[in-house]
């Protein structure tokens, strides 16, 4: 664990508590920073938030904006959470903002100081932007004290945390929806029916403007680029260098937010070539695990999807993989324990994939339980001791494509142990 990780750790509930009050307190005492922030734009959703901040944040970038972004969880490093101004926070800055949080803090929890001290930094460094994630839901999520956002994003919505936000799609959606406020446009990803029919009676109620993909605006892959078009025009982008044709519906949405801050097409293109994310299917080319692959003529991926919609796009992304050139696939799976397990694999039963279950530091499923999960669901699984040791088991079976999955924590001691690969 890194060293602010664990200073947040031992100096804070590490509870989740879904409320606001402990957060509007705590911001008040700072003067209220998340009231002196450049420009919001606020994105909550199940799936994508992260590569559509990321797709937005490239684009804004390339059009030459300075941009905020707060982001959760890190992977590596607690400073990528918290980007000013298109650099990550210093280990120094971080510190001294940590100090003046903890100094009229009380109660509030580990998500509710970091939220703040994020607010409190970008409110004290210029910029023209500020991208900010939720960290759970919406209506009580710690972000959700910023009253006056630009624009309010939400991605797909889909079923995930059911101990917090219970086993309803249109429920989830409901919480989902809070971020939408009184005369800020809401753009809305492709959603389920029943989601967006909650999403719509929540945007009527506030009185948010929607624009909506599917409806209002849509995207599509075409000739190997991306084809964005709305009542007005037609768009004919590069295809986002992230993998995965869910990337498509992500950055078509990313692009709409662009064309609201009326960037120039230029830019948009530029952002789509240059974004990164890592840990949604990065292809590993560094590091131990890369060249125990490349030792092998293996491929090897690196994907923190961690609920069955997640899964869903990962068994499409590798029967694309698989079509274009098959090869004896193996997945590295590492999950929380509260996670949808079955839901998981039954989204890739059809991979025909060969499982093999880890732990890793933290509340993660005994990998025996997992593997058990997993036959049940149709697939072949092995409990593993390490990712180590589960790659060399894959490896030495004949895997052409093994990719590592199932948690962003998982995800995050696979780049540990690869410095090469960390996040910037």
């Amino acid at each position: 664990m890194d060293p602010i990780s664990e200073r947040l750790r031992a100096r804070h509930p590490q509870r989740i508590d879904l409320s606001l009050g402990r957060m509007r307190t705590l911001c008040a005492a700072l003067g209220d920073p998340q009231d002196r922030l450049p420009p919001v734009i606020h994105v909550a959703g199940t799936n994508g938030k992260g590569s559509t901040v990321a797709l937005l944040r490239a684009i804004a970038e390339a059009a030459g904006l300075k941009v905020h972004v707060y982001t959760s969880p890190h992977l590596v490093r607690f400073n990528e959470r918290i980007r000013l101004a298109g650099e990550l926070i210093s280990d120094a800055a971080l510190s001294a903002i940590l100090d003046r949080i903890e100094a009229v803090s009380g109660e509030a929890t580990v998500f509710e100081s970091t939220t703040a001290a994020a607010f409190l930094a970008m409110s004290e460094t210029p910029a023209d932007l500020a991208i900010i994630e939720v960290g759970l839901g919406g209506v009580l999520d710690a972000t959700n004290v910023i009253e006056r956002p630009l624009l309010s994003l939400i991605t797909p919505v889909d079923l995930d945390h059911a101990e917090f936000l219970g086993t309803s799609l249109p429920g989830i959606a409901r919480e989902k929806a809070g971020i939408l406020k009184p005369g800020a446009r809401g753009l809305i990803a492709r959603q389920a029916h029943e989601a967006m029919d909650a999403i719509e009676l929540a945007a009527r109620t506030v009185g948010a403007p929607l624009t909506v993909m599917g409806i209002d605006f849509d995207a599509w892959g075409e000739r190997g680029g991306l084809a964005w078009q709305d009542q007005e025009r037609f768009l004919d982008l590069p295809a986002p260098a992230l993998t995965g044709v869910h990337q498509i519906d992500n950055a078509g949405l990313a692009v709409a937010a662009a064309l609201e801050l009326d960037l120039p097409e230029t830019a948009i293109a530029d952002g789509l070539r240059a974004v990164r994310w890592p840990a949604r299917m990065q292809r590993l080319t560094a590091g131990p695990f890369a060249e125990a692959a490349k030792a092998a003529d293996a491929e090897i991926w690196l994907d923190g999807g961690h609920n069955p919609h997640a899964a869903r796009a990962l068994a499409s992304t590798l029967a694309c993989r698989q079509a274009a050139a098959p090869r004896p696939t193996a997945l590295i799976v590492g999950m929380l324990g509260n996670k949808d397990a079955g839901g998981f694999f039954e989204a890739l039963r059809a991979s025909g994939a060969t499982v093999f279950t880890v732990g890793f530091e933290g509340a993660a499923a005994e990998p025996e339980a997992l593997a058990a999960v997993a036959r049940g669901h149709g697939l072949a699984a092995t409990p593993s001791g390490t990712v180590q040791q589960a790659l060399s088991q894959a490896l030495r079976l004949g895997a052409g494509r093994v990719v590592i999955c199932g948690s962003l924590y998982l995800a995050g001691e696979v780049l540990g142990a690869s410095p090469e690969t960390w996040p910037t």
